[in-house]
């Protein structure tokens, strides 16, 4: 059975994930580095060593990235390529900042921009983690860097991910990044095919 890996996967479970990895032919291994929630493996994304390397057929990381430090992120997506087998694939999504601009620029700096589960989220939110979270006292909840599309891409390629694709979604940007080499064609068919 293929399996993935959930990095800083929350309370969310695989049935919350996307649609390719909810199913019952995918396992779950969830990795956060908050004990409280019970993931099978508590650790950073930036040292995975527990997970060993090449052991998994994809990694999913939703709303994570921008947890860290900007320096942090190459040493994280380097732990997500090192992790995944030959064939394995990345979906990692983020707020999308040149979006998040926008509204900034509009003046809609604490307006809700959407409604998520956790409540309306804001660019402030988008941009230094979640207000409510942060206030409870998660201060690992913190946002410390942010992407764009072309910055996202960029990341991925040089983590040595062979092929990468970015799409917009509202405020979100999703990446998708396989170790193998595809053509440009070839990965949007496969995006398309297996994320939409």
């Amino acid at each position: 059975m293929p399996q993935f890996l959930h990095v800083g996967c929350g309370m969310r479970q695989q049935s919350g994930t996307t649609p390719v990895l909810a199913g019952p032919e995918w396992r779950e291994v969830r990795l956060d580095i908050d004990p409280a929630i019970k993931p099978d493996i508590v650790a950073d994304m930036t040292d995975m060593s527990a997970v060993a390397s090449g052991s998994m057929d994809a990694v999913y990381a939703s709303h994570t990235l921008e947890h860290l430090y900007p320096h942090e992120v190459e040493v994280a997506l380097a732990e997500f390529a090192r992790v995944l087998a030959p064939d394995g694939f990345a979906i990692i999504s983020c707020p999308d900042l040149a979006e998040v601009a926008k509204l900034i620029v509009a003046g809609r700096i604490t307006e809700p921009a959407y409604e998520s589960s956790i409540g309306p989220i804001t660019p402030l939110d988008m941009l230094y983690g979640h207000g409510a979270s942060l206030r409870s006292g998660r201060h690992f909840m913190a946002h410390r860097g942010g992407f764009t599309g072309p910055s996202l891409m960029a990341a991925l390629f040089k983590a040595g991910f062979a092929s990468v694709l970015c799409r917009r979604h509202g405020f979100q940007l999703t990446g998708y990044a396989r170790r193998q080499l595809t053509g440009e064609a070839e990965i949007r068919d496969w995006a398309t095919t297996h994320f939409t």
